[in-house]
């Protein structure tokens, strides 16, 4: 299929896409990703994913998770996926970030991990991270996750700022989240350092978290502020853009220059 019979299809294929979307229709949606991949190559799946609103794009991937793979998984392209994350706090039912907010953010998880794991392109790897982790919402997001398991993500700080470029993600903990982290902090030191100071908002640098102490002991009061599980998933609800006003994206921009030179 040509690139010009290919673009022509491309406002009919992400209207259909669209409509089905809205209408709730996941799997009929996904079908026509298929299709469209099967029939005009997988260019013609990513532009569409490009083009179609990011609210859209956040409906249709909240329905697919680690254990649901899909095209839009394999195919979003990074900035498409970013611009999503700030809406997918709009799928989420209220009562349960009140009731059981961890299963949320294990959802999330599988989420994110899901994209940014999804292939073994470490340059698209690296790109999804950057371009997450340069808007509010994409930090506040790895701060929830990160939330989960926020000794392990302490202990990772140090051994990142310790090792540099020789951290890996068997280095430390045994945490599913750890591989993600140590992408997230190499992709970008900057995404990395913010994501630790939304979960950690007393400490404004890794460093500083390095030398701090975390007790085992959940009933004993911790030397530091923690914003909760729940908090976090407040904040990202409290960051869903109007679909009238899809920017918001931060003037800050780096690329990990720092930890690994």
């Amino acid at each position: 299929m040509s690139d010009e019979t290919s673009t022509k299809n491309l406002p009919a294929i992400s209207k259909q896409v669209t409509e089905l979307v809205l209408a709730g229709s996941l799997g009929h949606a996904e079908q026509a990703f298929a299709e469209a991949a099967e029939q005009h190559g997988d260019l013609v799946v990513a532009e569409v994913l490009q083009n179609i609103p990011p609210h859209v794009t956040a409906l249709h991937m909240a329905g697919f998770d680690g254990g649901k793979m899909s095209l839009a998984t394999l195919l979003v392209p990074p900035k498409a996926w970013a611009d999503s994350l700030a809406y997918i706090a709009a799928t989420w039912n209220e009562d349960m970030i009140e009731d059981d907010p961890e299963r949320i953010a294990e959802s999330l998880f599988a989420h994110i991990h899901g994209v940014v794991f999804a292939t073994d392109d470490e340059d698209r790897r690296n790109e999804l991270l950057q371009e997450a982790s340069a808007t509010d919402w994409g930090c506040t997001a790895f701060a929830t996750v990160f939330s989960l398991a926020p000794k392990e993500v302490m202990e990772l700080a140090g051994e990142i700022i310790s090792k540099g470029q020789y951290i890996t993600a068997q280095t430390g903990s045994d945490s599913d989240i750890a591989p993600l982290a140590v992408a997230l902090a190499k992709a970008s030191e900057d995404g990395w350092d913010r994501a630790l100071f939304e979960l950690f908002p007393e400490f404004r640098h890794s460093a500083d978290l390095a030398d701090a102490e975390f007790s085992d002991d959940p009933d004993e009061e911790q030397p530091f502020m923690q914003r909760s599980t729940k908090e976090l998933l407040y904040r990202m609800r409290k960051q869903v853009p109007s679909t009238r006003n899809a920017s918001g994206r931060t003037g800050r921009r780096s690329l990990g220059s720092g930890i690994f030179s």
